[in-house]
Parts: C-alpha cells; sequence; structure tokens
C-alpha cells in the first residue's frame, strides 16, 4: 500500500491501514484540510463558497467522490458535482461556476488501485507548492472546524460541463471544424475504459469526423492495459489501424489531459511530439498575423519544440518540471502554447492546464490543412530521441553532494539548476533530476540518434558512479 503526500494533492493506493494507503479516513483528512484553506482564503465572500468536483472512471471513484462531497458540505461548501469528467472540463468549470476551488478525483495514469484529489485554486489552476504546503499543514494539525448543523452545505450535480468545454473548443478561431469535416477522417480511439470514451468521440463527432471506432471507452475503470500512453501500452490500437483504414489513432489517459497519436501506417506519432506538432499549428497563425509567440516546456522535453518555435520568431522557455511550473512560466513570459513532453497541450486561449481534448482539435485542423498523412506531417519535424534512466543509489549517499560534483565536472558547458542539473552539449542534453522520495537520480539525455542519447546517458551513470567511489 502507498500514501503520497504532495504539494499538489495526496495520492496513494485504496485500501490498508488509514496513513498507509489511500484510506476512507485519509480520503476525509485531506478533503477537509483543503477545504479549511479554500475558507480561509475567502473569508470576505458573501454566501456559501462553491467547490466544483469531477472524477475518472476508475473502480473507486465514486466512493471516493462521496466522501469527498460529504465532507466539504461538513465545511459549510456548497459542492458542484459534474460526475464522471475530464482534469481539464473541472479545471474549466472552477471559474465557469465562480467557484472557490475544485479537486479531481484521478491518479491520472497510474495503474486501478490508485486514486487522488488534486486540488484547484479559484482559477482553475492546480495549486502552487506554497498553497501545497498550508494543506498538508492543516491536515498535519488537524485545526479543522466544521459548520453547525444549520450550516451545512449544500449539494448539486451538474453534467452540462463537458458540452461546455467541447462548445468552448469549437468556438477557438484555430479550430477549423470544416477543414475537419471536409477531410472526412477515419479515426480510432483508445481511451483506456475511462471518461475519455465520453469526451474523445463526443468531441470528434462535434468536429464532423466522418468515422469513429472506439476501442476500450466503456466508462468502467476496468482497464484494458497499462494506463500510460506509451508506445508500448498501446499495442491493441496499433494492431487495429494496421490491419484496418484509418486515418488516425487517438489515445488518451484515465482523466484526459495527456494525448497519444498513432499515424495511419500504425506508427507512434511520438508523445514528445504531439506538443510540437500543436505548437507549430498555433505559431504559424500567429506568425502569419505579424504576432510571435513564445513557447514553454520542461526542462526534460524534447528541443524540437525549441526549433519549431524559433522558426517562426519566437523565443523557447524551460521550466521545472511539474505542470504548475510549466503554467506559472507561461504567465510569465505571455507564451501562446505550452505544456510537456508526455502529450500534454496546454493552451491558454481555453485555460491554463493540459488539455488532451483541445490538443485533438487543434491537431486536427492542422493535419485537416496539412493535406497529406500523419506520418509525412510526423517527418516535417526534427527528430530527436529522449533516452530514460535511472541510477538507484544507497540511503547513505548524499545525492545533492553527488549532482553539484557533476555540475562542478562539467562547470565549462551551459547548465540550468532550476531543476536539478541539465547539462547542455550543442544540441545535445542529459538532465539529473532526484527522487523526492527515494534515493534515485533520474536521468534523460536527448541526440539526434538514440545511441547518442544512451551514450551520453551512461556517460553521466558513470562520472556518478565516479563521484561515489572516490567519497568513499
Amino acid at each position: 500500500m502507498a500514501l503520497i503526500k504532495s504539494i499538489s494533492g495526496i495520492r496513494g493506493t485504496i485500501g490498508g491501514r488509514s496513513g498507509n494507503g489511500l484510506t476512507p479516513l485519509d480520503v476525509v483528512k485531506f478533503a477537509a484540510a483543503y477545504g479549511q484553506w479554500v475558507r480561509q482564503r475567502h473569508t470576505d465572500t458573501a454566501g456559501p463558497l462553491r467547490i466544483v468536483i469531477g472524477r475518472d472512471g476508475r473502480i473507486s471513484g465514486e466512493m471516493v467522490s462521496r466522501l469527498v462531497s460529504a465532507t466539504l458540505q461538513g465545511l459549510g461548501l456548497h459542492v458542484i458535482d459534474l460526475g464522471l469528467s475530464t482534469t481539464p472540463t473541472v479545471e474549466l468549470a472552477v471559474p465557469g461556476e465562480r467557484a472557490a476551488g475544485g479537486i479531481i478525483l484521478t491518479a491520472s495514469h497510474n495503474p486501478v488501485q490508485w486514486n487522488a484529489l488534486k486540488l484547484l485554486n479559484e482559477k482553475g489552476e492546480f495549486i502552487s507548492a506554497r498553497d501545497g504546503a498550508e494543506v498538508l499543514a492543516i491536515a498535519e494539525s488537524e485545526a479543522i472546524d466544521f459548520a453547525d448543523v444549520r450550516k451545512l452545505g449544500g449539494y448539486q450535480t451538474d453534467a452540462t460541463w463537458l458540452r461546455k468545454h467541447i462548445d468552448a473548443i469549437l468556438a477557438l478561431p484555430l479550430v477549423d471544424r470544416e477543414a475537419v469535416a471536409a477531410r472526412k477522417f477515419r479515426i480510432v480511439v483508445d481511451a483506456v475504459n475511462s471518461t475519455g470514451g465520453i469526451a474523445v468521440p463526443m468531441l470528434l463527432e462535434a468536429l464532423g469526423v466522418e468515422t469513429v471506432q472506439c476501442m476500450h471507452c466503456e466508462p468502467n475503470g476496468q482497464f484494458a492495459h497499462n494506463p500510460e500512453p506509451l508506445p508500448e501500452n498501446l499495442r491493441d490500437i496499433i494492431h487495429e489501424i494496421e490491419k484496418n483504414d484509418y486515418d488516425l489513432g487517438i489515445v488518451v489517459d484515465p482523466d484526459v489531459d495527456r494525448l497519444a497519436l498513432i499515424c495511419e501506417d500504425g506508427s507512434p506519432f511520438g508523445e514528445e511530439y504531439t506538443l510540437v506538432a500543436v505548437s507549430d499549428y498555433v505559431l504559424k497563425h500567429r506568425a502569419a498575423a505579424g504576432e510571435p509567440g513564445h513557447t514553454v516546456s520542461n526542462l526534460s522535453s524534447t528541443v524540437a519544440l525549441r526549433d519549431v518555435t524559433q522558426k517562426y520568431g519566437g523565443r523557447h522557455h524551460a521550466s521545472a518540471v511539474g505542470e504548475v511550473n510549466v503554467v506559472e512560466l507561461m504567465k510569465e513570459v505571455g507564451a501562446v502554447i505550452g505544456g510537456e513532453g508526455n502529450g500534454g497541450i496546454i493552451y491558454p486561449d481555453l485555460h491554463l492546464g493540459r488539455d488532451a481534448l483541445v490538443g485533438i482539435a487543434l491537431f486536427l485542423s492542422h493535419l485537416a490543412k496539412f493535406g497529406k498523412s500523419a506520418s509525412i506531417l510526423r517527418r516535417t519535424y526534427p527528430n530527436y530521441y529522449i533516452s530514460k534512466n535511472k541510477i538507484e543509489l544507497t540511503a547513505d549517499i548524499d545525492v545533492d553532494a553527488v549532482l553539484e560534483r557533476i555540475k562542478a565536472k562539467y562547470a565549462k558547458n551551459p547548465i540550468n539548476t532550476i531543476d536539478g542539473v541539465k547539462i547542455e552539449f550543442d544540441r545535445e542534453w542529459v538532465h539529473l533530476r532526484k527522487s523526492n522520495t527515494e534515493p534515485i537520480i533520474r536521468i534523460y539525455s536527448e541526440s539526434d540518434t538514440l545511441s547518442t542519447a544512451d551514450y551520453l546517458a551512461n556517460k553521466i551513470i558513470s562520472d556518478i558512479k565516479e563521484v561515489i567511489a572516490a567519497k568513499r
């Protein structure tokens, strides 16, 4: 059993003993702490504060949702329950309902035994590190004042927000429904038996896609494969595309904030290149209007986004890893698009959160106007390969000291230390990040060939071993 308390929420496996898994007691404890934090932020608000909640299709989702709703009501908060929904839909609904915050009940790409409470502020954005620390402190202190019986909060359901979300996407100037419909696309969807099985077909039909074939689209939480949308987990949809005639395969994770694409020949478009392609489309139109745009991705994402951004006269910025860090930097630099290399698209013209649905609409508009196949579109972008590795250390090793020694060894190279240590080698890079929960250093490297990326990673791993040996 596992329970992970972080600044962005509470995540754990269902069951077990309190404090060692995401038990009902833990759900109530952290939902109450969040509700108390919300009340402290909005002491001058007249009338009951509103909180939006929504969940993915997990088996445990309905149980966790009832616990969260009742706890928030016990604090005098009014709950607006979207039911089966998506992370970006809840993010849109919070400001749309003028709510004081929101909770998304999803463990994202984690396996079926996991669930989580992801916490939003009144803007519908993930709470900051500082705010998250305050919530955790309230939970530990248990300094929570529940409401008098005459001041209990209300509860209502609202199933309209997914349609409102799709309507908002269709209203975006760069979403070209006519172009998409004219291409008469044949698309197959894998939604891993979660809420993408509702949302993605609804969006595709609204865009005028001619044929939508659904795989694993029943939102019953019985994940048909590992829910992380990586190529090794997508054999079913790849096989379906290889044996039939489709223009594209679309895969989303359980809460629909990550997007993976499969080309018409069954080859993965590449999770890193989802953001690259959509950014290319957005930046091209910005440049045509004489308004070059800036982009943001995290330090572990491909430099192909930088190449595309510079092609259109914009500037690319790199943030620390984590959606909240990407969003903060996007706001700071006024980025027109950003995200993460795991298929997370953040398009601020809609909202500041990863959103697979807006990513689908923009990508299909791009592909429709491109006029050729997805595989040909993929070949128009610079080709880079990322090698992902890790080195496990013993608990007695000072990981920070090891990273400092590596930084000193490569001091002549450009180095970024906002999140671990990232070393630049001309057009190649290596990024080292330590785990916050165990003595592990994660090592990501990128080059224009996989063999070179692997070589760079292995070189750094060798350097780390030398540093450790020298200290003993």
